[in-house]
């Protein structure tokens, strides 16, 4: 059991946390919520022992473990992947040494009668025993296993953790945190940095969780998948709801509209007795009356409403100029950098009036596509064609990142602004919930969610009828997030969003392009409509299905298997051998064919390039066509 007493936290005038109370159970999945800056990241420290509180304390069962992943971090450097991931077992390997170093010692002693050799083959034996119990014998197996999971494929394995983004480090240090297998899990924002198909495994892997889980998430199906109780933190209260994040939004609204009933019904009560003692006390009669209902009036306990923060951004898109029939068409695009390819050959056409979400796993080329698509970076080859009257409206996935600290609101707004808006900018800043002497504050001391409303305050400055949004949910609360939706949902231009948010996506688009192994995957409907046709409670299993035209179709499950018999296991085990030494060359094949590619002087010949793209075809499809035979029979082997 985890017992917060008696918190109370102040910054300056304001009072964070005012002698907060609350226990987590050992088996507890907690959401802890609020709106920004309400104090959720300082909770999760001061629990975690990171902030020390101006009164109160935490205690929690002694010898019991606690884990905290936060928003910052810093990995050391000098380890692969898979080695930073396996330092999560340190204990383990400390045993591993031991025992290596008792098998050099048990090879050159030869004194097997002595009571030292004795104790010394005890102790090989004890420790031999315990490194299979904690899973000595299979943490490289997990590690890899948690790893997959979260995105990382086996070739990033022995890659320096230096190489890849802090969102990539992330995903480290989470891998580590898991495989730790703390009492207390303390997570802050974990899905900010997870494609859709690594958010469903790591749903799967916490609802199975053993010890407590804490989570601070503005990814509301997330909360709902993994969460049996919300924590809300409100004006210096925290409210206890023992339910999911849905269920919680009912619960809230009920509780507030009860105690508002009970408030108005108190009232009522105390102006009718106010009303009796007053007219009581003007008859000399009644005056002993009077001052004894007055004395039963003062006993009467007075309900009092709880502050609340009801505020939320007032956000309308301007009405879209009508564009052509055609918003843009994409032919041919590839990407790459350097030997890095990140898309190749992707088609994409966007009528007026689509609404399109791009999905899939990080690295997957769906920010790079979207940049191309707008003209913010140049594609390696192919062509992008605007459509007749296009204009853009973009939000980038750092967009609140790139405002200059060293401005104030009103100052970043009058830089984005033309000159027609500028007598209308304080009004808009207000309605982004940025009043009076807000608007003079410097960008650098803004929260996160509050530079993403300044953000997108800014974006509305113009009117566009094509509408860009790369992940715009990261960095806003629940209330601003529902709000961004409604008025996305009266958006009457083209619209194209880069999302892992299920929740938002949902009802949000009609289109959904799945990017997969470098390449665009169409589907029709919503994100739900998507997961749902492709079965996919565990998107990993895109990569088990072949598709066969515009990425729709999959492979037929396989009947069930017979019992072998070792002639006809032999056979195979020759079929996957001879399969996988054949997918190695191909892929070795391919990837020379994708380094001439990568060089620009490749696109002089054109006799050239129309030959080796026909190979580069036809390795494709030879690949393929071993793989599925690799995959039947390793099946039928039951490997």
């Amino acid at each position: 059991m985890l017992t917060a007493t008696g918190i109370y936290q102040q910054y300056g005038d304001r009072i964070l946390f005012d002698r907060v109370t609350f226990t987590i159970g050992t088996r507890d999945k907690v959401g802890l919520v609020g709106r920004n800056g309400a104090g959720k990241s300082t909770m999760l420290k001061i629990i975690a022992g990171d902030v020390n509180p101006d009164e109160g304390k935490v205690q929690r069962e002694s010898g019991s473990t606690l884990g905290f992943l936060h928003q910052e971090m810093d990995l050391p450097s000098g380890n692969t992947v898979l080695e930073e991931t396996l330092t999560a077992f340190a204990h383990i390997q400390e045993m591993e040494d031991r025992l290596e170093e008792l098998n050099r010692e048990m090879e050159v002693r030869t004194d097997y009668t002595s009571d030292s050799y004795a104790s010394m083959l005890e102790e090989f034996t004890h420790l031999t025993e315990r490194f299979a119990l904690v899973g000595g014998i299979t943490m490289e197996a997990e590690a890899e296993r948690v790893l997959k999971g979260l995105g990382f494929e086996q070739k990033d394995f022995r890659r320096q953790t230096t190489e890849f983004s802090g969102g990539w480090q992330m995903r480290i240090e989470l891998a580590k945190m898991l495989l730790q297998r703390p009492d207390y899990l303390l997570l802050d924002e974990p899905t900010n940095h997870l494609d859709i198909e690594s958010i469903i495994w790591l749903e799967n892997w916490l609802s199975s969780y053993s010890g407590a889980v804490i989570t601070i998430s503005h990814d509301r199906q997330f909360l709902d998948n993994v969460t049996n109780r919300t924590l809300e933190i409100e004006l210096g209260k925290v409210y206890d709801y023992k339910a999911g994040y849905s269920k919680y939004v009912e619960l809230q609204a009920e509780r507030r509209e009860k105690a508002e009933a009970a408030y108005l019904n108190q009232q009522k009560v105390i102006a009718d007795k106010e009303r009796t003692i007053s007219r009581f006390m003007a008859k000399a009669t009644k005056t002993k009356m009077a001052q004894s209902m007055q004395k039963q009036l003062d006993k009467i306990e007075r309900i009092e409403l709880d502050e609340t923060n009801t505020a939320v951004m007032n956000l309308r898109f301007p009405p879209a100029p009508r564009s052509g029939a055609i918003t843009l068409q994409a032919r041919g695009v590839t990407k790459t950098y350097g030997k890095l390819n990140v898309l190749r050959g992707a088609d994409l056409k966007i009528d007026r009036g689509d609404r399109v979400a791009f999905v899939g796993q990080n690295g997957q080329g769906k920010t790079t596509l979207a940049k191309i698509l707008i003209g913010k970076i140049p594609a390696t080859s192919g062509e992008v064609e605007l459509g007749h009257n296009v204009s853009v409206g973009y939000y980038a996935q750092n967009q609140s990142d790139a405002l200059d600290g060293n401005k104030t609101l009103l100052e970043t707004m009058e830089e984005a602004s033309p000159p027609e808006m500028r007598t209308r900018l304080r009004s808009i800043l207000g309605a982004f919930l940025f009043s009076g002497e807000d608007q003079d504050k410097k960008v650098m001391v803004l929260s996160g969610g509050e530079r993403a409303r300044l953000a997108l305050a800014c974006m509305l400055l113009r009117p566009f009828n094509l509408l860009v949004l790369d992940e715009p949910t990261n960095h806003l609360d629940m209330a601003s997030k529902d709000m961004l939706k409604s008025a996305l949902m009266d958006y009457d231009g083209t619209l194209l969003v880069v999302s892992h948010d299920r929740e938002f996506l949902a009802g949000l688009t009609d289109r959904t392009i799945e990017f997969r192994d470098h390449q665009l995957y169409e589907h029709l409907g919503d994100v739900n409509a998507f997961l749902e046709k492709r079965q996919l409670n565990d998107m990993r299993s895109v990569e088990l299905e072949k598709p066969k035209s515009n990425g729709t179709a999959s492979t037929p499950a396989p009947a069930p298997r017979a019992p072998l018999d070792n002639d006809e296991r032999r056979r195979l085990q020759k079929e996957v051998g001879s399969a996988e030494r054949k997918i190695e060359r191909l892929e070795q094949d391919i990837e020379k064919i994708h380094l001439k590619m990568a060089d620009p002087s490749f696109y002089e010949d054109a006799q050239r390039v129309e030959k080796t793209t026909a190979e580069l075809k036809r390795k494709q499809e030879e690949l393929d066509q071993v793989m599925e035979a690799w995959e039947a029979a390793s099946f039928q082997l039951g490997e």
